[in-house]
């Protein structure tokens, strides 16, 4: 746990400073300049008064770094759940094993047969399955919404209505959610938020600032940025927090400490990384949208993207996937993934290396055409998330796979 010394400094800690220190002790085992990995299932107590005392600050709800069994926390982790807590600017925070497991606990810890959710369409597909599907098993209805229409959204809610339920940026098509309309909604009628903010990541916007009670992030993308871990976590009132991690102790899709050492050190280059996906994505939006082969670009930094004025207001980036389609079908537009020679074919985003993909064939392959043209998802679109390479080389990449297009 933090010394209070400690936290009152890293408030007044701008962003990247908050990265690379929020959260630690300055006092760590054996004079180590990097926090440990604590890797341990259960904890031992040196006595019966040891064990007293124990009962007495869990009794009383007193701050302790005591803990007794691995499934109620980690030292490792608690570190990386302060240090999210500061950087989304709630009071807490906790740790999970994936993205879906912070949304999936965080519902069900508030959420009780007879509720109504309501989602809007273009947010994470694995979180609208959830939503409509599996939730209605237990007795929760959900409406979808379409993204952006906030008067749809006002006419979907009920008396029985908890939670709003979107994601910003969107993906695929990064549309960005106008949070102060969202929120003033939800006060309005008693409802609380949940926005999914993996795109924009602490550093392009923080939902909690303008009054969204609950923000989650797959950590496996930017927060890690290296594809080598599965990580989720939700940010919120220490309230809130309090309820969901209960109910953690029960469920049990606890956070390993080897991950959040990972997740630990992905997050103290964040803000450097961020600046340079920021700064690509845009210089890729902007070349690709000059090309007579691409019909739209998808992207929230550009004045053609519905959403651009919204960005412009709240985000502090637009962040580092672009979307876009060409003009083609859906083996010529897989052909021309082909021409690529930097980025990997492969699902998620956000860490080093570029990553690029055809959400019909790698998301939604399942579905029927006509199923995938239902939800949006066409034959000729791309996902494209930028890395750490220069956006120089990216471009000439996409220039010489157009070129190859082109010429068929």
């Amino acid at each position: 746990m933090l010394k209070k010394d400690n936290l009152s400094q890293t408030s007044n800690w701008l962003e990247s400073t908050q990265a690379v220190h929020a959260g630690e002790n300055r006092n760590r085992p054996y004079h180590s300049l990097i926090d440990p990995i604590v890797q341990t299932s259960t904890y031992v107590f040196d006595d019966y008064d040891d064990i007293q005392q124990f009962i007495k600050e869990q009794n009383e709800g007193l701050p302790t770094d005591r803990l007794d069994y691995g499934r109620y926390g980690n030292p490792t982790v608690r570190v990386v759940e302060e240090r999210l807590a500061a950087l989304e600017h709630g009071e807490s925070a906790l740790l999970f094993a994936s993205g879906m497991a912070a949304v999936t606990t965080t519902l069900l810890s508030f959420l009780s047969s007879g509720d109504h959710i309501i989602l809007t369409d273009d947010c994470y597909r694995r979180t609208r399955e959830f939503g409509i599907n599996f939730l209605k098993r237990f007795g929760v209805d959900s409406s979808v919404v379409p993204m952006g229409d906030y008067d749809a959204l006002e006419a979907a809610i009920q008396k029985n209505t908890r939670f709003i339920i979107s994601e910003t940026p969107t993906n695929p098509y990064l549309r960005v959610l106008d949070v102060e309309r969202v929120v003033s909604l939800a006060k309005k009628h008693g409802i609380k938020t949940l926005v999914d903010s993996t795109f924009a990541t602490p550093f392009n916007l923080r939902p909690l600032d303008y009054g969204i009670d609950l923000v989650v992030h797959s950590g496996t993308k930017y927060l890690s940025g290296h594809h080598d871990i599965l990580s989720g976590v939700v940010v919120g009132s220490a309230e809130d927090i309090t309820l969901i991690r209960d109910h953690v102790c029960t469920l049990g899709p606890v956070a390993d400490p080897q991950n959040a050492y990972l997740l630990l050190r992905g997050l103290k280059t964040l803000a450097l990384r961020l600046r340079h996906q920021n700064d690509s994505a845009f210089q890729v939006a902007r070349f690709l949208e000059n090309q007579p082969s691409i019909n739209t670009v998808y992207y929230p930094g550009l004045e053609s993207h519905p959403d651009h004025d919204v960005a412009l207001r709240q985000m502090h980036g637009f962040g580092g996937v672009v979307s876009f389609t060409l003009n083609a079908n859906l083996e010529q537009t897989a052909r021309f993934i082909d021409h690529l020679k930097i980025p990997f074919i492969t699902p998620s985003l956000g860490g080093a290396e570029s990553l690029i993909n055809q959400p019909s064939l790698m998301s939604y392959y399942s579905l029927t055409p006509a199923e995938r043209e239902e939800i949006g998802i066409h034959d000729n679109l791309v996902r494209y998330a930028v890395g750490l390479e220069d956006a120089k080389d990216l471009i000439n990449d996409l220039a010489q796979a157009l070129v190859k297009f082109e010429s068929k």
